[in-house]
């Protein structure tokens, strides 16, 4: 009952590790993408090249909702912040790749140079707009 109970554990272990690889294997093919046929003022920042952060949420997404007061601070202090909602803009999320919230993009040149799928801190947040 034991070993069992210990092969369990191992597999989900294991899957979790799998998921974590595959999720920072998947925004490692991301990186030097061209960004295109972004409409609004989103895209005009993409296409003047400046470096932008763009936060990409769910308001159902549990993580989002810890992560959007963080990402609204820094978009009062920062005017290359930008955040689109999935419910509102699914377009512009098939653009960018983002298949899961919250995605956190860095583009500069018209290119994603970091993609981070997942939460993170603010500090994390603000060092990568530095």
């Amino acid at each position: 009952m034991l070993d069992i109970l210990l092969y369990i554990v191992l597999i989900i272990v294991g899957f979790f590790i799998f998921m974590q690889l595959f999720v920072w294997i998947s925004g490692l093919t991301k990186r030097g993408k061209k960004i295109t046929n972004i409409k609004g003022e989103l895209g005009r920042q993409v296409h003047s090249g400046k470096k932008l952060m763009v936060y990409f949420y769910s308001p159902t997404c549990g993580a989002c909702k810890a992560m959007t007061p963080m990402v609204d601070r820094l978009k009062k202090e920062f005017k290359e912040v930008f955040s689109v909602n999935l419910a509102k803009d699914m377009d512009t999320a098939r653009v960018f790749g983002v298949m899961g919230t919250p995605a956190t993009v860095v583009v500069e040149n018209g290119q994603i140079q970091k993609f981070v799928l997942g939460a993170r801190s603010e500090k994390y947040l603000r060092d990568m707009l530095d």
